[in-house]
């Protein structure tokens, strides 16, 4: 086992931590297993369990993405029980950890995600968050009215005005409105504010129904990599969600958007940026390579080389899966979409994997960040990035649920605790004092 370093110094700063729930598992192939909880994905007591484990774990929050069309089930499971019905749930479950939702300015109204929000809020003592999202899919789309998705400056200018209105609903109640005088008034009618608004999107009257929350609105996380979604991110997020393969990819994306949060006259050091993170952790290397290899032969060998053949634009059905991937042309001959194809060229690059390895890595994150090592490896990294403009915490995509959660809740947290990167206990009870006080 590698020796644990010692920082000389006590760190200026601390990591955020989300855990980032999803099915089974990151992994395309983590409901495959002998021991998965695929049975498990509509009881409600799976995902209180996963909160109880991030909420021992002190992480600031646990989050839900969601999505409005079943995609390819033959694949796998996606999207289960409606989120903020879930994190209501597991609200009762837990006593601190923060419960963060996707909710679709595209799909909902802002008086119904205001309602929904602030009432979490109320049920969780202060802990929502807000992922906001436009979508994107046209299959979710005709789930809700379109034809299809609506372009996207289009998306962006409708939630602009959706998070303008809501934040304004949830200002709609003073702090003192209710006076609950029982020879009087419940509340003070000139405590709460109509809105009047009649903009492009929406007709809203207010106030909202739902009296102020403990937190005044909930906490607003953004993750859009575009421009648009940039701009959005600069001008609301307390919390943004980040895609990056490596340190380089992150430090340009970090300083990028916290350039954004200055222009809109905010505090770049107020908004916490973490990409997404998935890890293997064993206690020795090799231990930390067989979980990805274990869970990495469940893939669907056919089916994966298809999918990696639409990624590379060639035929890899014949190729070896335990040897190494074959040469690929250079992004700048590449005529296919180079976000995800430049993201293979940099594993490849980086990590020398052989197919079978490439497909793994695909199939958990993406083109997220995969460290794949000890505890005392990981938090070395996760220093690193912390340390160097890369990110200022981490949303923590677990490979298979809940086993990779709990390795990283046994082994990295105590490793992040020993150097002083991350809190020993809870000193906030909202999920906006644990990104204030880290």
């Amino acid at each position: 086992m590698a020796a644990a370093s010692s920082p000389t110094k006590a760190p200026a700063r601390r990591l955020h931590l989300n855990a980032f729930l999803y099915g089974t598992g990151h992994h395309q192939a983590a409901w495959r297993a002998p021991d998965s909880s695929v049975h498990r994905l509509t009881d409600i007591s799976y995902y209180e369990e996963l909160a109880q484990l991030a909420e021992r774990g002190l992480f600031d929050a646990v989050f839900f993405a969601d999505g409005h069309s079943v995609g390819d089930v033959s694949g796998g499971p996606h999207w289960s029980l409606e989120p903020l019905t879930a994190l209501s749930a597991m609200a009762r479950a837990t006593e601190r950890i923060g419960l963060v939702c996707t909710v679709s300015s595209t799909f909902f109204t802002p008086f119904h995600a205001a309602r929904m929000l602030a009432s979490l809020d109320h049920i969780s003592g202060g802990r929502a968050g807000w992922n906001v999202v436009t979508s994107m899919w046209d299959d979710e789309a005709r789930n809700h009215g379109y034809a299809s998705m609506p372009p996207k400056d289009e998306r962006y200018e409708r939630a602009r005005e959706f998070v303008e209105v809501a934040r304004a609903l949830w200002a709609s109640w003073d702090e003192d409105a209710i006076t609950a005088d029982p020879e009087g008034r419940w509340a003070d009618p000139s405590r709460l504010h109509r809105l009047d608004h009649e903009g492009r999107h929406f007709l809203v009257d207010g106030p909202l129904t739902v009296p102020r929350s403990p937190q005044g609105e909930p906490v607003l996380f953004q993750a859009g990599a575009s421009g648009p979604g940039k701009a959005l991110a600069g001008d609301f997020a307390e919390g943004i969600y980040a895609v990056a393969y490596d340190l380089p990819a992150a430090q340009e994306y970090y300083s990028s958007v916290k350039a954004q949060v200055a222009r809109a006259g905010r505090d770049p050091e107020s908004v916490a940026v973490m990409p997404g993170l998935v890890t293997y952790v064993g206690r020795t290397h090799e231990e930390a390579l067989a979980k990805q290899d274990r869970v990495d032969r469940l893939l669907p060998v056919e089916q994966s080389l298809a999918q990696l053949s639409t990624f590379v634009e060639q035929d890899c059905s014949q190729w070896e899966q335990d040897a190494p991937v074959p040469p690929l042309p250079p992004l700048e001959e590449f005529t296919g979409p180079q976000g995800r194809y430049g993201t293979i060229l940099r594993i490849i690059e980086a990590e020398h994997p052989t197919v079978r390895q490439l497909l793994g890595r695909l199939a958990a994150g993406g083109g997220h960040c995969t460290m794949v090592g000890t505890p005392e490896s990981i938090a070395d990294r996760m220093q690193e990035w912390l340390e160097n403009g890369g990110a200022d915490g981490f949303n923590l995509m677990p490979s298979v649920q809940p086993d990779s959660l709990t390795d990283f809740v046994d082994l990295v947290v105590p490793e992040l605790q020993r150097r002083g990167l991350f809190r020993t206990e809870y000193t906030a009870t909202t999920l906006r004092g644990h990104l204030t006080r880290g």
